[in-house]
């Protein structure tokens, strides 16, 4: 399942560093290694368990080796999390209407 791959992927926090930068721009190898307190094959490793999640794209331009952020791969977690997100929603609209009880009951 192609979720279950991505939320393994997300677990790891050098990788959620990693696509914090892919979110803000893309990247070489080395660009990200000196984000983070792990030597390059490592972060090697890290970029492959991203790329086969689905979670970031690879382009080569001359020697180098750049990431990008692959949005689309989070689609399917996002989906996921969406009735959370109500449930949550539906929480805090009622948290909210006892918070403005409890002001004019002050008043």
């Amino acid at each position: 399942m192609v979720m279950d791959a991505v939320l393994q992927a997300l677990a790891d926090p050098s990788r959620r560093t990693m696509l914090g930068i892919l979110r803000d721009h893309a990247a070489t190898a080395g660009e990200l290694a000196d984000a983070l307190p792990i030597a390059r094959p490592g972060v090697s490793r890290h970029l492959r368990v991203l790329r086969e999640a689905g979670l970031v794209d690879v382009r080569q331009e001359a020697q180098r080796r750049i990431y990008s952020l692959r949005p689309e791969g989070l689609a399917e977690v996002d989906d996921w999390l969406e009735d959370y997100r109500a449930l949550w929603q539906h929480r805090l609209d009622a948290l909210h209407t006892e918070i403005a009880r409890g002001k004019k009951g002050k008043a």
